[in-house]
């Protein structure tokens, strides 16, 4: 039974294969281009001996026909060795170019249905280090490293032949030298890959944490913390540098010593030729020719000796492309799921029970509902479970039992696209792409006007402040639209919500960054622009939350009140105590 390396050695290149056999027609072209080069370039040392023998070694024997034929035939060959190693590199460049293209878009595919819970777990920079480092690497060893090894194998057996033909007792010198190459490579290899995969690892780090702080900058600065950042910058550098340097170090120390291994068999070629060429077994071009054999034979092993240094830099991280590749995406929609249409927006929660964790329960026996048209507060301390009941409704996570109804179908038995198409979603880290601000309002509905995105922005109290701008609905923001305040950019979010046609949405602390005169203004313009829809609302601030048809008090996961404000208020319980909090002073 093969060893778990080889099998995952097998397994990897199994993977590339496909990435490879789809372009047939290139690899065919490449492999003809390759061997046809190679076989002229070959001649090369033959002809050469053969001018050699028709110079004779004595004086006025020379036949210079014969040596001007040898000559012109060798630089024949060589040309068009040259110009069909040209024809190669092209092709390779196409072929490699196909294949970095079809990984990436694989890898971004399969991100696109990986379940929310995949990227609570893994740092955006170590993603992004996937898809631009690893996929690099593996690209730009197996378009080069791997036709060379191709290419080597092709001179290396012909060689050989051509040596045998010439002077097989010389050949005997190579059944030491190479035996011993071979043994030393497969030993410094099997230490080296896990050298390279703590260096893809490394680096993955480093580019989690370089893409955290970034986006964390002004926090930072705020802070005064700087050279605490600083410090663990250095500190995940200098893991990722000695990484690298380790990896790098041991993996070049094999070309080097194959190398030294060869130049011995070329010593002792040269040693034992001479000795033949004084016993008269072996003439002067046949030596010249067998020694650049020899050189051409020697020379391809200690270049794939250097390759597979580099070979396991890409068995590595084809490991951490293919991991991501191969996650599981998100659960499928049941076998008999429908289509929710024509929804209007009667949510009921029944008995659903919910931990992100395996025996850690943050949701308990949690039950609700919420009429058509209604307004649903979710309130209470941080850590009560407001915002996992948001990520059950939208189904980013399914829960351990229990169910959740909208118009009496059950979610688990619709497709998860019509289910989030029938919310809106507005949440309290706001997102903007590089775009203008009518593209990014009209992000959830590519064909609308610009009446229409002109009335959400109005309604979200934003177009005032947009028309102000130089180039008004066509200003480009840039990345997350660091350009204008948070307080605009949920804003523009909350434009973006109120545009889509949606039955229900979502509101988690959707005003969090805007002023309190701002928000209540937002609130009423919400109410007149979803009457007859479903809205829950997650806030903190109770004040913004009065006119809720229901409010929901969450404490550890369970439902601890529930109840219009003034019902709640005349209860005197958690509640009051939350909205009467928000008032002391100190």
């Amino acid at each position: 039974m093969p060893e778990p390396k080889k099998r995952r050695k097998k397994y990897l290149l199994g993977r590339l294969w496909k990435y490879l056999s789809r372009h047939m027609p290139l690899i065919a072209a490449a492999l003809v281009s390759m061997l046809s080069g190679n076989l002229l370039a070959l001649f090369g040392p033959k002809l050469s001996g053969n001018a050699i023998d028709a110079m004779g070694t004595k004086a006025g024997e020379a036949g210079f026909k014969k040596v001007f034929y040898y000559v012109a035939l060798m630089a024949l060959f060589y040309i068009l060795s040259g110009i069909l190693s040209y024809l190669l590199s092209l092709i390779m460049i196409r072929l490699s170019r196909q294949v970095i293209y079809r990984m990436r878009r694989d890898v971004f595919d399969k991100l696109s249905v990986l379940p929310v819970s995949f990227f609570d777990k893994y740092q955006t920079g170590d993603i992004i280090s996937v898809i631009s480092y690893d996929i690099d690497t593996v690209n730009q060893s197996f378009s080069n490293d791997l036709l060379q090894v191709l290419q080597s194998g092709v001179i290396v057996i012909f060689s050989l032949v051509m040596m045998l033909s010439i002077a097989p007792a010389l050949v005997l010198v190579f059944a030491v030298t190479i035996p011993v190459s071979v043994v030393f490579t497969k030993y410094i290899t099997t230490r080296v890959r896990p050298l390279f995969r703590n260096r893809s690892k490394k680096i993955g780090e480093l580019n989690g944490f370089v893409e955290e702080m970034i986006g964390g900058q002004k926090t930072t600065k705020a802070y005064g913390r700087e050279e605490q950042v600083i410090s663990r910058f250095d500190l995940k550098n200098r893991e990722a540098v000695e990484a690298y340097n380790k990896a790098e170090y041991y993996g070049t120390l094999t070309g080097p010593s194959v190398n030294f291994i060869n130049n011995m068999s070329l010593v002792l070629v040269s040693v034992f030729g001479a000795l033949m060429y004084l016993n008269g077994s072996i003439g002067l071009g046949n030596i010249s020719s067998f020694v650049q054999y020899s050189r051409k034979f020697s020379g391809p092993i200690n270049e794939i000796a250097n390759i597979i240094g580099e070979l396991q830099s890409a068995f590595a991280a084809a490991e951490r492309v293919f991991r991501l590749i191969d996650e599981l995406p998100e659960k499928p929609d049941a076998e008999n799921a429908k289509v929710l249409e024509n929804v209007y927006g009667d949510v009921l929660v029944k008995n659903i029970s919910f931990g992100y964790i395996k025996d850690k329960t943050v949701i308990h026996n949690f039950s609700m509902h919420a009429d058509k048209g209604s307004l649903v507060a979710i309130v209470g301390p941080t850590g009560a479970g407001k915002t996992t009941l948001i990520n059950l409704l939208m189904r980013f996570y399914d829960a351990d039992s229990g169910a959740v109804y909208v118009d009496g179908n059950n979610i688990y038995n619709v497709t998860r696209s019509s289910l989030r198409g029938a919310y809106s979603m507005v949440l309290q880290d706001t997102w903007l792409f590089y775009g203008t601000i009518f593209e990014n309002i009209a992000y959830g509905r590519e064909n609308a006007t610009e009446e229409e995105v002109i009335k959400a922005a109005k309604a979200a109290k934003i177009h005032d402040y947009i028309v102000s701008l130089p180039d008004g609905y066509r200003t480009i923001l840039s990345d997350n639209g660091i350009n204008i305040s948070k307080g605009q950019k949920q804003l523009l979010t909350i434009a973006r919500a109120m545009l889509l046609d949606c039955k229900m949405l979502i509101l988690d602390e959707a005003t969090s960054n805007v002023d309190t005169r701002t928000e209540q203004q937002i609130q009423a313009a919400m109410r007149e622009l979803m009457r007859d829809k479903t809205c829950f609302v997650i806030a903190h601030r109770l004040s913004t939350i009065k006119n809720a048809d229901n409010i929901l008090v969450i404490r550890g996961g369970d439902i601890e009140e529930q109840g219009t404000h003034e019902e709640l208020m005349a209860k005197g319980g958690f509640y009051s105590k939350l909205y009467y909090a928000q008032f002391e002073t100190y």
